[in-house]
């Protein structure tokens, strides 16, 4: 990576580990590791550089959130079931102070699914939100992700 790239952190949340094989008809039969090479192929085309965290703990999420602090250009979060029950993970993107735009990414689209998942905990404090894409809305909020860090300069 040109270390004057700038960095996104992808974070991917509990049991994406399991892309591929969990629920294909909701999430598709693309692995985690494929969506990941996929952004770093597009990543290098944008000349942007990128890291990725996938994680089941809840912490292990928010530690990753605090250390973007002063090191990151932009967060793609696909915070998975915590979107529908972490304050944790909200308070973690609000210390960010707005100074890291974060795009909230799903597979697809929670809200359209069972009534719990209607709600979400972060969807007012994030920049924008990309959802029932399948794997290409990892790519639309690089893509978005690009614009946005550009702007900010």
């Amino acid at each position: 990576m040109n270390s004057n790239a700038s960095l996104i952190s992808v974070i991917h949340g509990p049991n994406l580990n399991l892309l591929g094989t969990r629920e294909p008809e909701i999430y598709g039969t693309e692995t985690l590791d494929q969506i990941n090479v996929t952004l770093r192929q597009e990543a290098s085309t944008l000349a942007l550089g990128i890291e990725f965290l996938q994680s089941n703990h809840e912490g292990n999420l928010v530690d990753h959130l605090q250390a973007c602090r002063g090191r990151v250009q932009g967060i793609i979060l696909n915070a998975a079931a915590y979107t529908h029950t972490s304050v944790a993970i909200r308070d973690a993107i609000l210390s960010l102070d707005n100074t890291i735009p974060v795009i909230e990414v799903h597979l697809s689209i929670p809200g359209s699914r069972e009534s719990f998942r209607k709600v979400n905990m972060i969807e007012d404090i994030v920049d924008g939100r990309i959802e029932g894409f399948g794997s290409m809305s990892y790519l639309l909020a690089l893509k978005a992700l690009s614009t946005l860090v550009a702007k900010r300069g």
